[in-house]
């Protein structure tokens, strides 16, 4: 049987699997699934269409599942948020379920949120991010994977944040920020995520290609249609291709590029 406090308060319409343990005062509202190994902290709000990975744990005072905070949403909507396995939510992380019917907010697998962070209604992340103290995620953003974001940065909705990206504590971000990269300030690009890239196993030859074509599409001068062309007349590996890709299909905020 599952490990409950004597003062949570669990739905009947919940299922949870057999090694689930909920905190004191916690409350699981409506049909919400709580797969094997997860742990919810005392005072945790987990509410709706909500599905909760193998092996996470969700910290003290978060709120998984609540209303976006949009004037427009209707709250008859059908919809909600799938996190996946081994995720860590610390205390008083808030994430809001879809805005739309049939819409889901998500995180992969084995992301570590820190306290106080905030993903609004329709983000969706990626694997193996950190996202640090008092992050603010709004709607609509695509995060990939292995980013980290520093503590108190912001982030406007619609945008795309790229695989292996770093921001700055308290930067304020409205473009796209481009795989591999650095950023800080407001929409400011630092250049390339090296120890980054060399911690997680992209080799010299590689690194170097990305630092090439990272040059040519924003520190060379040529306008991003121009470099683009150039870039198409070279060879590059794949993980090139994957920042050329994200800067020919950027969101509809635009890429960074200074």
């Amino acid at each position: 049987m599952p490990t409950l406090h004597p003062t949570a308060l669990i739905s009947p319409d919940a299922t949870l699997a057999e090694d689930v343990t909920v905190g004191p005062f916690a409350v699981i509202e409506g049909p919400v699934v709580l797969e094997k190994g997860v742990t919810i902290g005392g005072h945790a709000w987990i509410t709706g269409d909500v599905v909760i990975g193998e092996g996470s744990h969700i910290g003290w005072g978060s709120i998984v599942g609540a209303d976006p905070q949009d004037l427009s949403f209707d709250p008859s909507t059908k919809s909600g948020v799938r996190i996946g396995a081994k995720n860590t939510l610390r205390e008083y992380v808030t994430i809001h379920r879809g805005s739309k019917t049939g819409g889901f907010t998500t995180l992969g697998e084995s992301n570590f949120l820190m306290t106080g962070v905030h993903l609004a209604h329709d983000v969706h992340m990626g694997d193996h991010n950190v996202i640090a103290n008092n992050v603010l995620l709004a709607g609509h953003i695509h995060l990939g994977n292995r980013v980290f974001l520093g503590g108190g940065a912001g982030f406007h909705q619609f945008i795309k944040i790229g695989d292996f990206a770093i921001s700055q504590g308290n930067a304020a971000i409205s473009q796209d920020i481009p795989p591999y990269h650095m950023v800080h300030g407001q929409n400011q690009l630092a250049g390339l995520n090296v120890i980054g890239l060399r911690r997680n196993g992209f080799d010299s030859e590689v690194r170097q290609a990305i630092k090439s074509a990272s040059k040519l599409l924003f520190f060379s001068g040529h306008p991003i249609p121009h470099a683009l062309e150039l870039a198409a007349q070279r060879e590059w590996p794949e993980a090139v291709h994957r920042l050329i890709d994200s800067v020919k299909n950027p969101s509809r905020k635009g890429v960074m590029t200074q």
